[in-house]
């Protein structure tokens, strides 16, 4: 199907020390790792992006690596998220957006801002975070992700405020976290966290099938009926979208070759 060219299955990194034997070729230098694992996946969620602050020449280098069809996630420094006012993290969104990520160009995809567990949330100072989240950065759009992982998140309220300013919620396929399927942006972010090293595809097959039907959906600008919504009643406009999912964490040694298999079910 059409759709199916919409959607990008990757994991998280391309640098895990397992995957050298269960993932590269063996002898792989690591400089040459990116440059074959994004020729074996559409998309990689980068998650060092939270840690530390990259410099231009660095995403420059991981755009040139990449194939022109490619986009990477980055996962915004923590810096912006992990704080007591969310309202009050202008400075250090502008300053992780400004440290070079518009480099990637059209190879950037999904910013994905991950909050604490513990954080709540506070409808008002959430909406200021919302309002200090560029729509575009030295002339490159941006795209945003919000991953929330406390329960009160799972109001219509959080809904109704992500899609006004069309962030995404990401849906979590989480043990502890809630899952919210819900749409509020062009785009669709997941993030599959429930995978098992001792799985050949990080998930059972017959999940892989589900995961796949979903997407097609997800793309197809449709919502499966069998997730968990925060607002059931007000589902999002019927339009074609870009769909990404993550195999993350569990299941992390053999997350690839999820991907990998998700992408074969759903086309290239």
């Amino acid at each position: 199907m059409a759709a199916s060219r919409n959607i990008r299955a990757g994991m998280g990194g391309w640098t895990f020390e397992p995957w050298d034997s269960s993932f590269y070729p063996e002898g792989l230098a690591k400089a040459k790792q990116l440059h074959y694992a994004s020729r074996q996946v559409r998309s990689i969620e980068v998650n060092g992006t939270y840690y530390s602050t990259f410099k231009p020449q660095t995403f420059a280098k991981w755009a040139a690596d990449a194939p022109d069809d490619f986009i990477f996630a980055l996962k915004a420094i923590r810096f912006a998220t992990n704080r007591r006012v969310l309202a009050e993290a202008g400075e250090s969104i502008a300053r992780f957006l400004g440290s070079g990520v518009s480099e990637l160009g059209d190879k950037l995809g999904p910013i994905l801002w991950q909050f604490a567990p513990t954080k709540k949330f506070d409808p008002d100072d959430f909406a200021g975070f919302l309002d200090a989240l560029p729509d575009s950065q030295d002339g490159v759009k941006l795209r945003h992700a919000l991953e929330v992982r406390h329960a009160s998140f799972a109001v219509p309220e959080f809904v109704a405020l992500a899609r006004k300013r069309g962030a995404a919620i990401v849906y979590a396929h989480h043990a502890a976290y809630p899952e919210m399927a819900d749409i509020t942006g062009d785009f669709v972010y997941a993030r599959l966290q429930k995978g098992a090293d001792d799985n050949p595809h990080c998930y059972p097959d017959p999940e892989l099938d589900g995961w796949a039907r979903r997407a097609a959906l997800w793309a197809e600008g449709k919502q499966p009926g069998d997730l968990p919504y925060a607002d059931p009643d007000s589902p999002a406009p019927e339009k074609p979208r870009d769909v990404f999912v993550y195999f993350i964490t569990s299941g992390k040694v053999r997350a690839p070759h999820g991907a990998m298999a998700l992408q074969k079910r759903v086309g290239s």
